[in-house]
């Protein structure tokens, strides 16, 4: 398990290559040069989508200890690079913002309660968008468009328990349990943790009670969110010499996106979200080389944001106290 990830990561990325070695390299390789300077402002144009996210993530942090937003901006940035390029499951950015925003004022209860609640409404608004990719490819591609779009909604249809049940457990003090079963275990060696674990529990509810605030979480960032993304594709496309719509880009992205979140254990979705866009974007029309170029473009965008974030984060690990350091790392390398 502990090599998982890498192992993951060079199937990956030997798939990446087979797809685009199998679908002419260099045409692939003409079409994003004469893109050019489009291609990088598509990719520029992700800073959109991360405003979005660092405001809803904002309010779901209580007022006396929310972060400006300039400084949640940068935790989405962190934890979007560590999640994006590391082997570390999609969970290592979480372990990283967690002791960053404590630096920044805010209680792990309230980070940790935050993250989870993040977690849960972002996969929400990925099925829902998802389900609205189906029913367009449904209506509107060929009959081999069709039967993907049915198998994509019966793995909706199978995570979609797993998500209530997940949803539903944050109503039955699910950490406090699990930390009362750990001190019992070690015979109350760990009677700390339950404090803490209730303190979890208590601030996960309360966000969930903020009735208006979850609603504009859904309907309004999380909306602006993936249209941000979706704009991302649909310049990519107009660039590459296509006549894409913007809701064609859409359910590129929603479908694109709720892929990646299954393949989570793939760091950056190598070959994953290549395959993906073969695939998808064949149902809509577009040949090989095209999706394969715009997987290129989606590749700068990470080359311009999240290799900058690894070094930030690098950067921010250093001016933590040499104690708290040590803390951070074990945790990410468990995960590897």
């Amino acid at each position: 398990m502990k090599h998982l990830g890498r192992i993951a990561a060079l199937v990956g990325f030997a798939v990446a290559i087979w797809l685009v070695w199998r679908d002419h390299p260099e045409t692939v390789w003409h079409l994003m040069r004469s893109a050019g300077v489009g291609l990088v402002l598509a990719a520029c144009v992700h800073i959109f989508p991360m405003c979005a996210n660092a405001w809803d993530w904002r309010m779901l942090i209580r007022r006396a200890e929310r972060p400006s937003f300039v400084k949640m901006l940068k935790f989405v940035w962190l934890r979007e690079s560590i999640n994006g390029l590391l082997p570390v499951a999609r969970i290592g950015g979480e372990i990283v913002t967690l002791r960053l925003m404590g630096r920044a004022g805010v209680r792990p209860a309230t980070t940790l309660a935050s993250l989870v609640v993040d977690t849960q409404l972002t996969l929400i608004s990925q099925i829902v968008f998802a389900l609205v990719a189906c029913g367009y490819l449904l209506g509107h591609s060929s009959s081999g468009a069709a039967h993907f779009a049915r198998t994509l909604v019966w793995s909706i249809a199978g995570i979609l328990p797993l998500l209530t049940v997940f949803i539903l457990l944050q109503h039955a003090r699910p950490f406090e349990r699990l930390a009362r079963t750990l001190n019992r275990v070690t015979s109350g060696k760990m009677l700390d943790l339950v404090g803490k674990s209730v303190r979890v529990d208590q601030s996960v509810m309360l966000i969930w009670r903020q009735k208006g605030v979850v609603t504009r979480y859904l309907i309004i960032w999380q909306t602006l969110q993936c249209a941000g993304f979706a704009l991302e594709i649909w310049i990519a496309l107009r660039v590459l010499g296509t006549d894409a719509t913007f809701f064609q880009a859409f359910v590129i992205e929603a479908s694109i996106q709720f892929i990646s979140s299954v393949a989570f254990l793939v760091p950056g979705n190598l070959g994953v979200q290549e395959g993906a866009f073969v695939v998808i974007g064949g149902m809509l029309g577009f040949d090989a080389p095209t999706c394969l170029a715009l997987a290129g473009a989606r590749r700068i965008r990470d080359l311009l944001f999240y290799v900058p974030g690894l070094v930030a984060w690098q950067v921010s690990e250093h001016r933590l106290p040499r104690a708290q350091r040590h803390e951070v790392r074990p945790a990410i390398v468990e995960k590897h």
